[in-house]
């Protein structure tokens, strides 16, 4: 790997901290810079990580990095200037994002559109950054045809967010009133009464839930499809804080459609993590990172705007899932809900 830093800005905060951890497992030697606004907070973390800390300045275009050489720029909170993004194409080299929702797009994809030769982007909201959409995928691989993806996310009221990360959960949810869904294959936009709807946890608990619109359901209605796609969203008690055990955050996948035999199927997964969201984000980013550059066997990706699950491969994934402390679960399938409803359960 170049002796380049990669840049991780906000990467004193949970995310930052899961990535490099994640990177390093794999890559111990690898050239982190953790930038941050708050000094002090940078090089703190910086000293625990083995890094080196910056001040980030996002109203200059250098960042206030001057001429410092880059392989890679994560940005893991919200840039609403896009200095980051612009920099990382000034540079030439990758640009990952993971805030911006589902109707934020627009000025990255902009700024791509601009300079589409520029560098790889990636736009990375999707749930635990291809925690979802890379483990659906694989599991799609039993279908000759999936009619129906439901995803239920399950976040624990005690795990820990960040302040980016609970803000970005705030905008997204409660400041932007609609969420996006596929039915019928059509893109609709869910509202008011709308947007309520539940799904079954691991132990089977009915729980209450929102529709919710990451770029997941763009990417998984375009990889397979599927004429139905729906993403709910929890935030409550775990299943395995209900077992008197500590907190855990889990991803709830349901398919149904035709086998490869022609045959009804229906196939219903599970992905948990007993650390809860942030270890599964931070790999997610790692994966990105590490494909973007071209390390583990695969050539540098190319310029182009990409969805992480066009970056991070199930086998790429479900090792390092594994590694971290995850685990993939087959559960029980449900019934099939009357005219493929809001519902998992």
């Amino acid at each position: 790997m170049s002796n380049d830093s990669i840049l991780l800005i906000g990467g004193a905060g949970h995310v930052g901290r899961w990535t490099a951890r994640s990177l390093r497992s794999v890559h111990p030697d690898v050239p982190l810079l953790i930038g941050g606004r708050d000094r002090a907070r940078a090089e703190q973390a910086a000293a625990e990580l083995h890094a080196e800390s910056v001040v980030i300045d996002d109203t200059a275009a250098d960042l206030g990095l001057g001429d410092r050489p880059l392989r890679a720029i994560a940005t893991l909170f919200t840039d609403q200037r896009l200095t980051a993004l612009r920099l990382a194409q000034a540079r030439g080299v990758p640009h990952l994002s993971i805030s911006p929702g589902i109707i934020e797009l627009g000025p990255e994809v902009a700024a791509y559109m601009h300079r589409p030769q520029a560098a790889p982007v990636v736009l990375g909201t999707e749930w635990m950054v291809g925690g979802t959409t890379a483990p659906t995928l694989a599991f799609a691989k039993a279908f000759s045809r999936i009619d129906d993806i439901a995803i239920g996310a399950l976040l624990d009221e005690q795990d820990a967010f960040g302040p980016a990360a609970e803000a970005d959960l705030e905008r997204q949810t409660r400041t932007m009133p609609v969420a996006l869904a596929r039915q019928g294959g059509a893109y609709v936009w869910r509202a008011g009464d709308e947007l309520a709807t539940s799904f079954r946890a691991v132990d089977g608990t009915e729980m209450a839930a929102s529709t919710f619109s990451p770029n997941d359901v763009l990417g998984l209605a375009s990889a397979t499809g599927a004429p139905n796609v729906r993403f709910s969203l929890a935030v409550g008690v775990s299943s395995s804080r209900r077992r008197g055990e500590p907190l855990s955050t889990e991803i709830i996948i349901e398919l149904t459609g035709t086998d490869h035999a022609g045959g009804a199927l229906r196939r219903r997964h599970a992905i948990v993590h007993p650390g809860g969201q942030m270890p599964l984000t931070g790999l997610g980013v790692a994966l990105v990172l590490e494909r973007l550059l071209g390390v583990g066997g695969h050539p540098p990706t190319p310029a182009g705007l990409y969805f992480p699950y066009q970056l991070i491969e199930p086998d790429m994934y479900f090792p390092r899932l594994a590694q971290a402390g995850g685990k993939v679960m087959e559960l029980e399938a449900a019934s099939p809900s009357p005219g493929g409803g809001g519902s998992l359960a």
